[in-house]
C-alpha cells in the first residue's frame, strides 16, 4: 500500500544517521539482523486492516440468505438496440455517441411495476447500472452534466425513483458503478477497450479518481441507505494475452474508495468484478457467467482464489446484458431455475440480468420467465433462501443445499434412478421425498451415499429430496 512508503523511507534515514552517530562503526551481525527485522515490521504495523462493522456483518448474512437478485443494465445504449458495449463494438466517436441522450426519454418507466415484478419473482434485491462503460450517468450528478437529468428530455432521476420504491416494498438496492470510461479525457492512461473510439483526449488520472469519488459520494448521500456498490472494469487496465490477465497498470485507490464507502455507509457491501481473489475491503465476491471455481468463459476466477466472503454469480436472461433487439439466446425457464439451484448449491447468490427497452419497459418474455421462477420459489423457496452449500458436491445430475440439520438434494436429471455420491461426512436420520414425505431407502457407508429414487414421481425441472441429519 502506498501509505507505507513514507514510513519505510523515514526508517532508512534514521538507520543511516545511526551509522554516522557511532563514528561510522559498522553494525555487528546481531545488530544488522535486528535492524532488518525492525524494517520488515514497521510497514505492517502502520498498515490499515479492514474490519467489517457489526452492521456490515449483519448485511453479509442477509445477503447470503437472500440468494436471488435482479441485475439491470440500462442506459442510453438501449436506444441502439445492440447491447451495452455498442460504443466500443461499433467504434462510435465521442461526438456522435453524445447525441444519444437527446433521444432518451423512457416515459414508460414505472418503478412500482419494476419492484412488484422483482418481488413476484422471489428476488430480494436489485443491482442497477448507475454508470456503465460509456460514461453516461443514470442519476442526477453534480460532478458531470452527462447524466439523465441534465442531458435527456426525460429529465428525471431514475435511481431516486427506484430507491424510494424499493424502500416502500422492502427490496434492497445496489448500485453498479463502472470503473472504466470511454467518454472522459481524464480516464488516462487508456485501457484495453475503447481504443477505436475517436475524440478521446488525454487528461490526468488523479482527476478521474477525484471524479469517481465525487460520484460515489453522491450515490452514498442522495439515495438513502443502499445495499452496496458493485464495481466493474478493473480488468480494463490489465494486459490480456488471451488466456490470463497481467499486472494492473494504474492505481485504482481502492483503499481510499473502499474506506470512504464503509465510513459513509458501514452496512454497504462492496464487490468488484475483477476476476481475481478478494481485495481487502471487499465484502462479497462475484463471478461472471460462471459458477464459483468454474471457467467456461475464459475469465472465471480460479477455485483457489475463492474467498470466505459471501458469493454471487451474475448471469443474463438472454445473450447480452443491455437491450439487444436481435438477441435470440433467451434461456428457458428450466435453464434459469437450474442456474438458481446450482448457484445456491455452490453457496452463492444468483444475480439475474435483464436489459430494459429504451421506453423503460422490461421485455414481456423476460417478465414471463421471472414470474415462472417466482412461482417455483413459492413452492420450493425453503430449499434456496437461507441455505448454505450442501455436503453433497454438485454435478450436472444433482446438487445439494443445507439449512441447519436439513439437507435438500435437487435431482435435476429425471432419468436418474440412484443418487450416488462419494463419502458424505454426515450422520443421516432419514431421507424423504419432499412432495409426499415418503421415506426413501438409502445406504451410507465407506462406498459412499446411495439413495434409491426409482419409485419417485419425478418432476421435469427439479425433484427435491430431504435428508434429515442426526
Amino acid at each position: 500500500m502506498s501509505g507505507n512508503r513514507p514510513c519505510f523511507r523515514k526508517i532508512k534515514i534514521l538507520t543511516f544517521k545511526k551509522l554516522n552517530n557511532e563514528n561510522m562503526k559498522p553494525l555487528n551481525f546481531k545488530q544488522l539482523i535486528g535492524c532488518c527485522f525492525f524494517l520488515f515490521l514497521i510497514p505492517n504495523l502502520n498498515a490499515q486492516s479492514y474490519e467489517p462493522s457489526p452492521e456490515n456483518l449483519e448485511a453479509r448474512t442477509w445477503f447470503q440468505d437472500a440468494r436471488f437478485g435482479l441485475f439491470v443494465h440500462w442506459g442510453v445504449y438501449s436506444i441502439l438496440g445492440d447491447g451495452e458495449w455498442v460504443m466500443n463494438n461499433q467504434n462510435i466517436s465521442v461526438e456522435e455517441y453524445e447525441k444519444l441522450p437527446l433521444f432518451f426519454n423512457p416515459i414508460d418507466f414505472d418503478p412500482v411495476e419494476w419492484v412488484a415484478m422483482v418481488k413476484d419473482a422471489g428476488m430480494k434485491y436489485i443491482t442497477i447500472t448507475s454508470r456503465h462503460h460509456d460514461g453516461f450517468s443514470m442519476f442526477d450528478s453534480k460532478a458531470t452534466d452527462y447524466d439523465i437529468v441534465d442531458s435527456t428530455p426525460y429529465g428525471k432521476d431514475i435511481l431516486k425513483m427506484l430507491a424510494e420504491e424499493c424502500r416502500k416494498q422492502g427490496i434492497k438496492l445496489f448500485f453498479y458503478y463502472s470503473l472504466l470510461d470511454w467518454n472522459r479525457d481524464d480516464y488516462f492512461p487508456r485501457g484495453r477497450t475503447g481504443t477505436g473510439i475517436a475524440g478521446r483526449g488525454e487528461g490526468e488520472w488523479e482527476d478521474y479518481i477525484a471524479f469517481m469519488k465525487a460520484q460515489l459520494k453522491e450515490l452514498l448521500t442522495n439515495y438513502g441507505e443502499i445495499g452496496g456498490i458493485w464495481f466493474d472494469g478493473h480488468w480494463d487496465q490489465k494486459d490480456w494475452d488471451g488466456k490470463k490477465f497481467g499486472a494492473v497498470k494504474v492505481n485504482w485507490h481502492y483503499d481510499e474508495i473502499y474506506g470512504m464507502i464503509h465510513q459513509m455507509q458501514p452496512q454497504a457491501l462492496i464487490g468488484n468484478n475483477h476476476h481475481i481473489g478478494v481485495i481487502e475491503g471487499e465484502d462479497f465476491q462475484m463471478f461472471e457467467k460462471d459458477l464459483p471455481g468454474n471457467n467456461t468463459t475464459g475469465w472465471g476466477t480460479p477455485a483457489d482464489q475463492i474467498g470466505t466472503v459471501p458469493l454471487e454469480v451474475c448471469e443474463t436472461i438472454n445473450g447480452s446484458w443491455g437491450f439487444n433487439l436481435q438477441d435470440r439466446k433467451h434461456k428457458t425457464e428450466k435453464e434459469l431455475i437450474h442456474y438458481l439451484i446450482k448457484a445456491a448449491s455452490y453457496g452463492s447468490n444468483l444475480l439475474l440480468n435483464v436489459g430494459p427497452m429504451p421506453n423503460g419497459k422490461i421485455q414481456p418474455k423476460h417478465q414471463t420467465s421471472l414470474k415462472a421462477m417466482g412461482d417455483w420459489l413459492k413452492k420450493h423457496g425453503e430449499t434456496i433462501y437461507g441455505t448454505r452449500r450442501g455436503p453433497i458436491p454438485p454435478n450436472e445430475d444433482f446438487v445439494s443445499t443445507q439449512k441447519g440439520k436439513t439437507v435438500f438434494v435437487h435431482l435435476l436429471n429425471p432419468e436418474i434412478d440412484v443418487i450416488h455420491a462419494d463419502e458424505v461426512p454426515v450422520r443421516i436420520r432419514g431421507i424423504y421425498d419432499m412432495k409426499t414425505n415418503k421415506k426413501l431407502p438409502f445406504r451410507n457407508d465407506s462406498f459412499g451415499l446411495a439413495i434409491d429414487v426409482s419409485t419417485l414421481s419425478k418432476d421435469d425441472i427439479d425433484t427435491v429430496i430431504k435428508i434429515e441429519l442426526r
